[in-house]
């Protein structure tokens, strides 16, 4: 059995400490998924997740967030929720307390929040207005990623969603998923994905994150996988699933990751944009896969005193 280990895309490393923290104590993978998760979701300068995350076309913040467990493949989701600043919280929520269900979304999701006493808040902060205001004006970088090129597929989106914002005669007034990995002493894992969404999307528009199969997947057989960029390719891919189902038959993280990225990579897509991926064994091998040079995971050990650096393999 691999000693406790965890592991996060980008700017996971906000929350990866309180992660490895709670699993040094003996706590459970999923535990430190949501300790570390919350910590992502809280932290103001991240405009990709929880507070402060980007809005959609109307200036609304929805939030997507899931958790699965590889054991029993048990899966909790929320998904275009308002008004709650923990969405991770609330899918574990689901997964623990409405077991007869998987996935909760608007609405729904807000009542079930609700009916759990867990807290409202203001998602939309001074800070994340002015980066949506300066988004809709054309950009050289990625409309959804990590400070990466844009592609044309990426002018495409922005135009559309300015003709799409100025329809919906929005309020006045970087974003991307976080993704984190978790395996404990006793050999359990859990993946955690939590977003704000694509900014300036189509209210109601849920992406990858919230989806098993997707932007999620933990089988305890083989391994766990998220991903982050383009979570319709990632849909339409299956791409999560498909990393661990490659981990199944031999292939090791990284070199399955950039084999499930190559898939996606074939599908026509007008919006194309970089989509990434992660993935951990349950023998603790790691890896990850991108679209352009730099790319890094986030990796802490037992031993580990901070946030260690990975770089992913390039697709």
């Amino acid at each position: 059995m691999a000693d406790p280990l965890i592991i996060g895309s980008e700017r996971s490393e906000a929350g990866i400490p309180a992660g490895m923290e709670v699993l040094r104590r003996g706590g459970s993978a999923l535990d430190a998924v949501e300790a570390a998760m919350r910590r992502c979701e809280d932290n103001p300068a991240d405009h990709y997740v929880g507070t402060a995350g980007l809005p959609n076309a109307r200036g609304e913040v929805e939030l997507d967030a899931s958790l699965m467990l590889g054991s029993g493949r048990q899966f909790g989701a929320v998904a275009a929720l308002k008004n709650y600043p923990n969405p991770i919280s609330v899918a574990r929520a689901v997964l623990e307390k409405l077991p007869q269900h998987s996935l909760l979304v608007g609405e729904g999701a807000a009542l079930f929040a609700e009916e759990c006493g867990f807290t409202t808040a203001d998602l939309l902060t001074d800070a994340s207005r002015e980066q949506w205001r300066k988004q809709v004006t054309d950009s050289r970088e990625a409309v959804e990623g990590e400070n990466t090129a844009a592609t044309d597929g990426d002018q495409r989106y922005r135009e559309s969603a300015l003709a799409l914002i100025r329809r919906l005669a929005p309020h006045e007034g970087l974003w991307g998923t976080i993704n984190i990995i978790a395996l404990d002493a006793t050999g359990e894992m859990c993946v955690g994905v939590s977003t704000s969404g694509y900014p300036y999307k189509y209210p109601g528009r849920v992406g990858d994150s919230a989806l098993p199969g997707a932007g999620n997947w933990c089988d305890l057989r083989a391994g766990g996988a998220a991903c982050t960029g383009r979570g319709e390719l990632s849909m339409r891919g299956g791409t999560a699933r498909s990393i661990v189902d490659l981990m199944a038959a031999g292939q090791d993280p990284a070199s399955a990751c950039r084999t499930a990225l190559a898939d996606a990579a074939t599908l026509p897509d007008d919006y194309r944009s970089e989509l990434r991926a992660l993935a951990l064994t349950p023998d603790g091998r790691h890896g990850g896969a991108a679209g352009q040079e730099g790319s890094v995971y986030v990796l802490m050990t037992e031993s580990s005193t901070e946030p260690e650096f990975r770089p992913r393999v390039v697709l």
